[in-house]
């Protein structure tokens, strides 16, 4: 028999059903037993007299422990005096499916204790166990199948690159190093290289939804050594602008089914509203967004060629205040700060951007250099050495489309989304430095 969630036990009324989830209270008092139980979409109250005809039941309750898991048999009642969603279940029997032991590891309900973190992460299967941590990976998923879709119906194929390479990719550093049947092999950086060897390769548009690995020692609420990357790339593009029209058409449709799809749920549980955009996101210069922040916040970054982690907050609340938006892309950053495959326009910039939501960075972007001669000068500008390059120069000796393409942080906008200050809290199991466990 096919189970019946909570969220639609309202369509049972009067119905003898069999209903499983979670204890999440028990209140033994004199004369009755409440129990509430849960599943991953809603909670029930469970109604049990004390009397000589519920003794079997009583004792049950009696003996609960919070978070095992039972199956009920019973009905399903319309009690508008029940203050949890007007109903309660009268079972007429209760099988304990798995006990819990009495005293758990931790406070499942207690997710602002910073100081509990790693105790948390070490019992994520308890820490996931909440309505605020199910919705963020509802919508995580919707996120992504609203992206997928708009790919789909837009001419996009679906590619899975390896992750295993015998070059690491990019620009090599901060990669991890492993033992493949005696020679060192990378875990990639990015689909990158792979991407565009499927533009050389005439697929015209590709996307990937995938891990990505990075060595970074860095302990900030912002970074993980593995994390979703949502790539894409297009071919026959006139400039990176065709790259920026089609992630904020994408993200557009995203915050259009995230709200349509939990808008009610994440006001309930976050006391916020998603927001849709409804003007075009703004795309800033890079040199102009320095002044920007420069001559309104009276601040200057620590980089001379990109920004710093306060830039981007400054720059987003300037794009909140004075443009309407939380999305704003900055573009034509200078060839210091970019890798030596993104094009260069007249000025010697490249045409190349980077999309912040609500103070953070999620996505970079540009239009790629397809030219092998112009590629191989830009890669000895990077004192990268070709040699180290010959596979990825080989994709463009027989013709390759101009194409440009992104990627996009899903961990970090699932973040900003939620207005959540770590990117431990919206990872299913977080990769850090100091931690591969569970």
């Amino acid at each position: 028999m096919e189970k019946i969630y909570f969220e639609d036990l309202q369509n049972y009324f009067n119905q003898e059903i069999s209903i499983s989830g979670f204890v999440d209270k028990v209140r033994d008092l004199q004369y009755v037993q409440f129990l509430i139980i849960r599943d991953s979409s809603a909670k029930v109250q469970l109604t049990i007299e004390k009397n000589e005809e519920n003794k079997a039941l009583n004792e049950i309750v009696s003996a609960l422990t919070k978070e095992s898991t039972i199956k009920a048999q019973g009905v399903i009642l319309d009690a508008p005096k029940v203050k949890l969603r007007g109903m309660e279940f009268i079972p007429t029997a209760i099988e304990v499916t798995s006990a819990s032991e009495e005293e758990l590891p931790i406070d499942i309900n207690d997710y602002n204790n910073k100081s509990k973190q790693d105790l948390r992460l070490d019992n994520r299967f308890l820490d996931l166990r909440t309505d605020r941590n199910y919705l963020i990976f509802k919508a995580q998923t919707i996120a992504e199948m609203s992206m997928r879709k708009y790919w789909i119906d837009h001419n996009f194929i679906e590619i899975h690159s390896p992750k295993i390479l015998g070059t690491a990719s990019e620009s090599g550093a901060e990669v991890f190093k492993l033992d493949y049947f005696g020679k060192t092999v990378y875990l990639a950086q990015s689909p990158q290289f792979y991407k565009q060897m499927a533009m050389a390769a005439g697929f015209n548009n590709v996307f990937e939804i995938g891990p990505v690995f990075r060595a970074e020692k860095s302990h900030t609420a912002y970074h993980a050594t593995e994390f979703t990357s949502v790539d894409c790339e297009m071919s026959w593009i006139n400039s990176h602008h065709d790259v920026m029209d089609l992630e904020e058409a994408i993200m557009v449709e995203v915050m259009k089914d995230l709200k349509n799809s939990i808008g009610e749920e994440f006001q309930k549980t976050f006391k916020k509203e998603i927001t849709v955009p409804e003007v075009a996101f703004p795309r800033i210069p890079f040199s102009e967004a320095k002044k920007i922040i420069q001559e309104n916040y009276k601040y200057i970054g620590e980089k001379e060629f990109d920004f710093d982690r306060r830039e981007e907050e400054l720059i987003c609340l300037y794009a909140r205040k004075k443009l309407n938006s939380d999305f704003v892309f900055i573009i034509d950053y200078p060839f210091e700060a970019r890798p030596f495959y993104h094009m260069l326009d007249e000025r010697g910039l490249t045409k190349s951007f980077d999309l912040l939501y609500k103070g953070i960075e999620t996505t970079t972007g540009a239009q790629r250099e397809h030219r092998i001669d112009v590629l191989k000068e830009q890669a000895k500008m990077k004192d990268i050495p070709l040699e180290s390059l010959d596979f990825y120069f080989n994709f463009f000796k027989f013709g390759v489309p101009p194409h440009g393409g992104y990627g996009f942080g899903l961990n970090r906008f699932m973040m900003r989304l939620f207005n959540i200050d770590n990117i431990r809290d919206v990872t299913f199991l977080y990769r850090g430095p100091n931690r591969v466990n569970p």
